[in-house]
């Protein structure tokens, strides 16, 4: 398949943000594209080579990227990274060069999907002292033969700036209509995609044999299931109207939620965002086997740092510090963890998901040998406000974030978030009744004692219709010094020259980042502002939705991307549940 294909369908979708001329231009792609191929074009389409939790990242540079271009079209590279200065996308920057170049290529070999996939494929793959010029070489190769077109679609590919205004449901009501010809189908999709987390494979099975050929996908070990979420609830009286008469009360613990998969002596596992995180935790690999009564299994479970003197949990930052590539064995040392088990999803070849809570609590019991290493999450059963306000202070004074509170007849929905399972967190107490995962998407220098760091940061929602960011407060409040310094080195690496394509402010920030980053936030309320962009025109016209004092609360989200960061719908639910709030206060004062 040419590649001309693919660059054209992605310079006709970047001239809109409809989402039905979307699909309509996906549907297109689709039903012209070779079923061996499809697989490759879905990945592209999400931005990456293969699954997340495959770990298989490009690693260009711009540095790399820059060069390659002055190689092929034989321009100073000063000249290039002035171009890329003044229009801030190394991609649209690549194909105005490249439309002077001033080298000659004899023979030109026509790009497919496929060589140009395989030649990421070999760049992801590069290691060692000449990595970076090899990538540089490859790079090059294929701007040689490329035109100005493909060469832009080339470069923001290979610097992950593909910004097409689509998320992974978009592309499955396109892989939907194109090949069972309708999106009443898209259930079918998702089903297989929840249990595979990898929807390259699910877009080749459709292609090549129709709803026919996703109804093998099932769970297996070594491929993650996407986890089910939580919605939020801010009172034990808002959790019982929702969960009915009886339901399960769970402690919510501040740790990072794993999902591990084993098999023998074999031991995977993996983040909430499906990354494989296994090299961090070495200790579960060794121990969790002796704790388990099965051979074959998925679990979902926290892994919680803890002070080993006193048996007390401690906060979800200490446990990041396990979060780099070297000295990994001082890191488990220095911060040793306990791991508590929540829910099974399967054991020695049977799939739990259809089970109900009750079921898969029962059967987790059974193959848990506790011990001070590997634990239960302490359970009980909820009957009235009391029962849940009482374990929530037992939660809170073990050193936990709250609740989380679940249907005790409801199976497990991967990859969904709804009523069947609410959090109910001691944050959610404040005015506002939640706290939220927001990206950093812009700073504002500091001055004072904050000068020659970022004194100010921008933040921002995630819209998962569109796959953008749309701002919605600034925070400076919460910081410590050492939270500025940690702040300046991260986002250090992430400053973009101008606000990236996914990045919605009306705000001009000092800086801009690419979208990355996710911190926690608290506020007092949710409030309708003509300046931020969160829910514009949703609420009422011409305004979006904006926190009113916002507070950083210590935690820098190192384990979430951020398509995982609080979204749009979630914030607007939050502001109409904070205005029947205030109504039924009204109401109560008036009676």
């Amino acid at each position: 398949m040419k590649f001309s294909h693919l660059a054209d369908t992605f310079a006709m979708m970047e001239n809109t943000t409809k989402r039905l001329e979307l699909t309509q231009h996906l549907v297109k792609l689709f039903k012209k594209t070779p079923p061996e191929v499809i697989s490759h074009v879905t990945y592209l389409l999400q931005g990456k080579l293969r699954p997340n939790y495959e770990g298989v990242e490009l690693g260009v540079a711009d540095k790399i990227a820059l060069k390659a271009i002055s190689k092929s079209a034989g321009i100073p590279l000063k000249r290039i990274e002035k171009e890329y200065q003044e229009s801030g996308d190394l991609g649209h920057a690549a194909s105005k060069i490249l439309q002077q170049k001033t080298q000659t290529t004899f023979l030109v070999e026509p790009i497919t999907v496929e060589r140009m996939y395989d030649t990421l494929f070999k760049v992801a793959k590069l290691r060692g002292s000449r990595s970076q010029d090899m990538k540089m070489k490859y790079i090059s190769s294929l701007l040689n033969d490329a035109s100005p077109t493909e060469a832009r679609f080339i470069l923001k590919i290979i610097t992950s700036t593909l910004r097409l205004g689509i998320a992974d449901n978009t592309i499955m009501d396109s892989l939907a209509i194109a090949f069972t010809t309708s999106k009443e189908n898209r259930p079918e999709l998702e089903r297989a995609y929840n249990v595979s987390s990898d929807l390259g494979s699910v877009a080749e099975a459709i292609a090549k044999k129709g709803l026919t050929g996703i109804t093998d996908f099932q769970v297996s070990i070594f491929k993650p299931v996407r986890p089910m979420l939580a919605e939020r609830v801010k009172s034990p009286q808002e959790a019982q109207e929702k969960m009915g008469k009886e339901f399960a009360a769970e402690y919510k613990l501040d740790g990072e939620r794993v999902q591990i998969h084993l098999e023998g002596d074999k031991v995977l596992l993996y983040s909430r965002s499906l990354e494989d995180i296994t090299s961090y935790y070495p200790d579960i690999v060794e121990r969790v086997t002796k704790s388990l009564k099965v051979k074959k299994a998925i679990l979902e479970a926290e892994a919680v740092a803890i002070n080993e003197d006193s048996g007390e949990f401690l906060p979800f930052q200490e446990l990041m510090h396990r979060r780099r590539k070297y000295k990994i064995a001082k890191a488990v040392s220095q911060y040793p963890i306990t791991i508590n088990f929540f829910d099974i999803l399967y054991v020695d070849g049977k799939d739990c998901l259809d089970m109900s809570y009750n079921d898969r609590r029962k059967k987790l019991e059974e193959i848990i040998q506790e011990d001070q290493f590997a634990r239960l999450v302490p359970m009980t059963i909820a009957k009235t406000e009391n029962d849940v306000e009482d374990f929530l202070e037992n939660s809170i004074n073990a050193g936990c974030e709250g609740l989380m509170l679940k249907m005790i007849d409801a199976p497990y929905r991967a990859g969904a978030r709804g009523n069947s399972w609410l959090k109910l967190k001691r944050e959610y107490r404040n005015e506002l009744g939640d706290s939220l995962d927001l990206v950093v998407i812009g700073a504002f220098f500091g001055k004072g004692r904050r000068t020659g760091r970022y004194g100010t940061l921008l933040l921002a929602t995630y819209n998962d219709e569109e796959d953008v960011f749309p701002s919605i407060c600034k925070v400076g409040t919460g910081f410590t010094d050492e939270n500025l310094d940690q702040f300046y080195q991260i986002l250090s690496n992430k400053v973009k020259l101008k606000k990236s394509s996914r990045v919605k402010s009306e705000m001009e920030a000092d800086v801009w980042f690419e979208p990355e980053l996710v911190i926690e936030i608290v506020a007092s309320e949710i409030t309708l502002s003509p300046i931020h962009n969160t829910a514009l025109n949703v609420i009422r016209k011409g305004s979006g939705l904006a926190l009113r004092f916002p507070k950083f609360t210590g935690k820098i989200r190192l384990e979430k991307n951020p398509e995982n960061a609080s979204t749009v719908q979630e914030v607007i639910s939050l502001y109409n549940g904070q205005k029947k709030a205030i109504h039924d206060e009204h109401k109560t004062e008036r009676t």
